[in-house]
């Protein structure tokens, strides 16, 4: 019988920095640099994702179908984190301005990748169809509703949406209360 995720056995050779348990990751999805990746406790990546860069994923988190995590310069998904399907987060940009050469099969005298760390603080939720830009720090708690381009930081416990990303109002904070009563049940 086919199983739709990699065994706790297969996990382990496929060469990540470090892997928690309760690590379901579907054996459809791409992981380009597993020396570079760190995974927590408690994680389910789904079918057709792409992590390619260093990529650093915390605790209880979902990384739903069709998302692409491209982290040149690093992306950090901290615990209790939502990323739904079809979300493409960039760490790196090429230069379009026509100075530079773009794509990754041109040398890299010849093109000027830019970027930063992309960082999702605890219990950040992005919706469906999103895009992050680089250098982007999306706040503990901020919600990003679907199909929205994110181009600047986020700020905590707010809910955003839109072309770009604009603060709709705020977001409830009930949830730290389940995540401590779930804390101390465990």
């Amino acid at each position: 019988m086919h199983q739709s995720f990699y065994t706790d056995t297969e996990l382990s050779k496929i060469g990540f920095r470090s892997i928690g348990k309760n690590v379901l990751i579907s054996r459809k999805s791409s992981i380009y640099t597993p020396e570079l990746i760190t995974i927590g406790n408690n994680v389910r990546i789904d079918d057709f994702c792409i992590l390619s860069g260093t990529v650093s994923i915390g605790s209880y988190i979902h990384i739903s179908a069709y998302t692409a995590i491209y982290a040149r310069f690093g992306v950090v998904l901290e615990d209790f984190v939502t990323v739904s399907g079809r979300v493409i987060i960039y760490s790196q940009n090429d230069d379009y301005s026509g100075q530079y050469m773009t794509n990754p099969m041109v040398p890299v005298e010849y093109t000027n990748i830019t970027g930063g760390k992309v960082v999702l603080k605890k219990h950040a939720i992005i919706a469906a169809g999103s895009i992050i830009l680089p250098a982007i720090t999306i706040g503990e708690g901020a919600c990003l509703g679907s199909m929205s381009l994110v181009k600047s930081d986020l700020e905590p416990w707010f809910i955003y949406a839109g072309i770009p990303a604009k603060k709709i109002r705020e977001r409830e904070k009930r949830i730290l209360l389940l995540e401590s009563q779930m804390n101390s049940e465990s």
